[in-house]
Order: C-alpha cells, then structure tokens, then sequence
C-alpha cells in the first residue's frame, strides 16, 4: 500500500514536471498560491492539512488524499484526528446530498407535477 501510494504522489509529480515545460508560469503560480494558503496563520499547519484531508475526500482525489494525509502526520496529527477529519468529511458528503435532494428532488418533482 504504501508503494502504491508513493507511485502515484510520484506519477502525479513527474506529470505536474511536464506541465511546467509547457506552463511553467501556470505551475510556479499554483506552487506560490498553495504554499500561501498553507502558511501558518490564524490555523496552524496540522489544521490546514486536516481541512486539506477532508475536501480531498470530498473531491474523491486520491492523490491528494495520500499526500495530505502523509503531510498531517509530519505536522503532529495522529490517527484519532484523521478519523474525526473523515467523519466531518462524511458528515459534510452525507449533508450535500440531503441538502440537494431536499431541495433540487423537490424543484424537479413540483416542475414534474406542473406539465
């Protein structure tokens, strides 16, 4: 498992490599955006990769999953922290969709119901 992790945190830095040949401004634009936005401020750097953790997983982006989970435990988060981030994350996934069939299903139905 973590072979196969580490392959694809690498496969995703080899292509983001041959971006930078064709937009490197694009990709040193995006390294400095990142790298400001996960800065210590007002949250400190283990917050910032656990919130990082959470929308990954809402995303289903696999690598960023990987690489955000790695980098919370180099900032100090334990195991417990990262299950109660992929609760939150759960929590937050279960919420958008009852949110969208409370609202949008209904739109849908009423706009069925109408013709």
């Amino acid at each position: 498992m973590q072979q196969e992790t580490e392959q694809k945190v690498s496969a995703y830095k080899i292509g983001l490599g041959h971006m930078q040949e064709h937009q490197s401004d694009v990709v040193q634009a995006f390294h400095a955006f990142t790298g400001e936005c996960f800065k210590e401020g007002r949250l400190d750097a283990k917050q910032k990769q656990l919130i990082a953790i959470g929308i990954s997983l809402f995303a289903n982006n696999e690598v960023c999953t990987f690489y955000h989970v790695s980098e919370a435990l180099e900032q100090g988060a334990d195991a417990e922290e990262i299950m109660d981030t992929v609760a939150v994350a759960a929590a937050i996934g279960g919420g958008h969709v009852m949110s969208q069939g409370a609202t949008r299903v209904q739109q849908a139905l009423d706009r069925s119901r109408a013709h």
